[in-house]
């Protein structure tokens, strides 16, 4: 055979690499396809076993424990280690008595992960909950040994231990773990905890003190913890806290207490020593202790507030006009305590203060003026307004509209006028209509109103003057002192008077005494005075009783009468007589179907009988 004979042809060799390129892509193809799967597989099964345990999740929040149980086995059998699905198991095996079923994937588990410190805590509540103590200790043991200085172990166990209800053991877990820790002031939260559920509320007491000193935030909690304490056992923990030289933080804890226990002055007394140091700390404590005696309204709750704000003032810092702020609060709070000697004292420092902003010297001023005047002092404070230069006009004239407030409350309608007589404004005019009322002058005090509009002070006395407007629209008098005199006891708080005198007019309307004649608006006055009465004590709601009685027979078609019905089947629900309650707002909502209050009969009607919660 020739030589060219067994050489292949151009052609077949072109053929062979051909043949050769597509295996190699084939192969490759193949290769890169695998890859690939394995990825989508991987991808494809993550998303599945999130949306089998969401399924699981689904279902135990349906209640249907045994199928959320069957999901979450299954979803362990795939991953033995999915911390998911035996959280899961460990809520819903509980409830249908299958817990045991946990412990054997619950030790798969950390047989798998054994670094896993959530696979670990879900053996140990196991053991627990199963009650295998021996078990139990052994993985809490072997937890704490693999991570020296770490508190969760011995955390975890006692938690467990807790809530199978077995304190005592969950109190030595967390002892064994301070000794074993070194660490004095270790789990002092979780035993102060222990020693309250067991009554022993010196030994809670104490370990609070500890735990404040590596967790200072925690000083609120601990107050309200200690604060439930029984009244035999607080005058003990109060000696607790005090004895020999305590640190600041305890010193303020028994200030928070003694405070919560209505021992102002004593409270300030304890407190006052953690907060003699300038620090940001310092100032906010003292804030704080402010704040919280303010909540409380006695005479030494005020003063202990003003001592604690004088306190903040001189640790408030200088820059800004802060100090002199918080010194005007200050002398406000001295004022209302009725110390003003003390208050001379702070505003001095304000009025020496060539740092204090002009602002902060308003304030100063003002407060002062505010503060005579809700401490009843109203000739100190109109004599404040006459002197005082360094009150801005419109801080004068504020202040003096409060004035008038307070004098016409107080029933000093002379003085009142006096002071608003330059005044045009329509808060003047509003005033001026309680004044002429109070004085029985009815249209005048109509007029007067009307002419203020809705817009003169707040929504409340806007509300005030319409319905005093639609009261004076029923009485026919233009001037009518015995009613003005029953409205002025009203406005003074003399309710009980206030009641017997609106009584009395009432009267007078009705024999014509008054002038007007007709016996025009007399039920409108009978209602006012019952529902005065209603919010007194025992004996005068029967009076309101009797009242609302009165003004459903003998007010015709009127508004008061339906108006006075439904009082009084609602004083006769606060009185625990819900079927009389019941019969009334069905006798008014059949007979007054127009009345504007038939919308809160029917409501009312809903709640005596039971088909919409009470308010």
């Amino acid at each position: 055979m020739r030589l060219s004979s067994r050489l292949p042809s151009r052609s077949e060799e072109w053929a062979r690499q051909s043949i050769a390129l597509k295996g190699s892509v084939v192969l490759g193809l193949a290769f890169s396809l695998g890859i690939l799967g394995l990825i989508l597989s991987v991808l494809v099964v993550r998303p599945l076993r999130a949306q089998a345990i969401g399924q699981g999740f689904e279902l135990e929040r349906a209640g249907q424990y045994d199928q959320a149980a069957a999901i979450y086995l299954a979803a362990l059998r795939a991953d033995p280690t999915n911390l998911s699905a035996l959280l899961g198991l460990e809520r819903v095996l509980p409830p249908i008595n299958r817990l045991g079923e946990l412990l054997p994937a619950a030790q798969r588990a950390a047989a798998a992960s054994p670094s896993n410190v959530a696979l670990r805590g879900v053996l140990l509540r196991t053991y627990v909950a199963l009650n295998e103590p021996d078990s139990g200790r052994a993985v809490a043991l072997r937890w704490a040994a693999a991570a020296p200085g770490d508190e969760a172990p011995y955390r975890e166990w006692a938690m467990a231990l807790e809530d199978a209800h077995r304190h005592g053991a969950a109190r030595d877990v967390l002892l064994l773990g301070r000794r074993t820790l070194g660490r004095p002031g270790a789990f002092g939260i979780e035993l102060a905890e222990l020693s309250q559920l067991a009554g022993d509320w010196e030994g809670a007491a104490r370990e609070w003190a500890a735990a404040l000193t590596d967790a200072p935030v925690q000083l609120p909690n601990a107050a309200s913890a200690l604060a439930e304490a029984p009244d035999a056992q607080r005058e003990r923990i109060a000696r607790l806290l005090t004895e020999g030289t305590p640190s600041t933080l305890t010193r303020r804890l028994a200030g928070e207490l003694l405070l919560n226990w209505g021992q102002p002055l004593r409270a300030w007394a304890v407190f006052e020593p953690s907060v003699a140091t300038p620090s940001a700390d310092a100032a906010f404590a003292a804030r704080r202790f402010a704040d919280l005696a303010g909540a409380r309204r006695t005479p030494d709750a005020r003063r202990a507030r003003a001592l604690a704000l004088a306190r903040y003032a001189d640790l408030a810092p200088e820059v800004g006009g802060a100090a002199a702020r918080a010194r005007a609060d200050a002398a406000r709070a001295f004022i209302e305590a009725g110390d003003r000697v003390a208050a001379r004292a702070v505003l001095e420092r304000v009025a020496q203060d060539s740092n204090a902003p002009p602002d902060a010297q308003r304030l100063a001023q003002r407060a002062v003026v505010e503060a005579l005047i809700e401490g009843g002092q109203r000739n100190e404070a109109a004599q404040q307004l006459a002197t005082n230069a360094r009150l801005s006009p419109d801080d004068r004239a504020s202040l003096r509209l409060r004035l008038v407030r307070a004098r016409i409350a107080a029933g000093e309608l002379d003085r009142a006028d006096t002071e608003l007589a330059r005044d045009s404004s329509v808060e003047a005019l509003a005033l001026q209509g309680w004044i002429a009322l109070y004085r029985g002058r009815l249209r005048e005090a109509q007029r007067l109103f009307l002419a203020a509009g809705p817009y003169a002070g707040d929504q409340r006395d806007a509300v005030d003057r319409t319905t005093m407007v639609a009261l004076l629209q029923r009485v026919p008098d233009d001037s009518f002192p015995e009613l003005g005199s029953a409205l002025s006891l009203l406005a003074q708080g003399d309710s009980l008077r206030a009641v017997a005198a609106l009584r009395l007019a009432a009267a007078r309307l009705a024999t014509g005494e008054s002038g007007g004649g007709g016996g025009g608006g007399r039920p409108d006055l009978l209602l006012l005075a019952g529902r005065v009465a209603a919010r007194l004590d025992t004996l005068q709601q029967g009076t309101a009783l009797a009242l609302f009685d009165e003004v459903v027979s003998t007010g015709g078609q009127g508004a008061a009468a339906p108006a006075a019905e439904l009082e009084w089947a609602r004083l006769l629900e606060r009185r625990a007589q819900t079927a009389e309650a019941i019969r009334h707002l069905e006798h008014l909502i059949l007979t007054y179907p127009g009345s504007a209050v038939v919308p809160e009969a029917r409501r009312e009607l809903e709640r005596a009988k039971g088909a919409i919660p009470r308010s």
